[in-house]
């Protein structure tokens, strides 16, 4: 099942711009192979990705459910950085890393690896992020191109899971030392004890 998972994401156009309902285009992929979805959720993708995916699957070209967007050339996102207060949840929402930037330093994209997915644009605060159209020569989305933003892609989220792995070690290592610093209730009992023991003995 994995090999016609891969062979269903490769005929994807790797924008991981979640219309079709599903986290990014793997998912979204593992669902058609598992029977789950239709060949026609994908807006970028449009009649040519639903033709190769019947094709591939041997099912009967459907067209584009339009309830979850209508197919149009690629855009790219633009920041105003006049606007941009670099609050930086653009960078944590964008899923290839198409966005340059840090907390409170204005930010940019990146527009050759911009997948147009516009999940950058719900959470501006400023709202001064704004989708256009690519340039003729990269407004088609291509097989090199899904093939790089796929890349993208699955590094970022083995970074971010890297990440968490790290910070959880972080932290039980932080609570182990915790536990070894703070004395069980019984040694504290007997520490008093000791002490009140002391206290009654008369210096000789």
């Amino acid at each position: 099942m994995s090999d016609l998972v891969d062979q269903i994401d490769a005929l994807l156009p790797q924008t991981q711009c979640q219309r079709c309902t599903y986290f990014d285009c793997y998912e979204y992929a593992n669902a058609i192979a598992n029977g789950e979805a239709e060949i026609n959720q994908c807006p970028p993708g449009g009649d040519e990705v639903i033709a190769s995916l019947a094709q591939l699957l041997g099912r009967n070209a459907l067209p584009l459910n339009t309830d979850h967007g209508a197919h149009q050339l690629r855009h790219v996102a633009v920041i105003d950085e006049t606007t941009c207060i670099g609050c930086a949840r653009c960078i944590t929402a964008c899923p290839v890393d198409a966005i340059l930037g840090a907390f409170k330093l204005m930010h940019t994209v990146i527009a050759e690896e911009c997948t147009g997915c516009e999940l950058c644009l719900p959470p501006c605060p400023v709202d001064c992020i704004v989708m256009r159209t690519a340039p003729p020569e990269s407004a088609v989305i291509d097989a090199a191109r899904a093939s790089r933003a796929r890349i993208r892609h699955r590094f970022r989220e083995e970074r971010l899971a890297r990440m968490e792995r790290e910070t959880d070690e972080r932290l039980r290592a932080k609570a182990g030392m915790s536990d070894q610093k703070t004395p069980t209730s019984d040694a504290v009992k007997d520490a008093v004890q000791r002490a009140l023991s002391r206290k009654k003995t008369p210096r000789e």
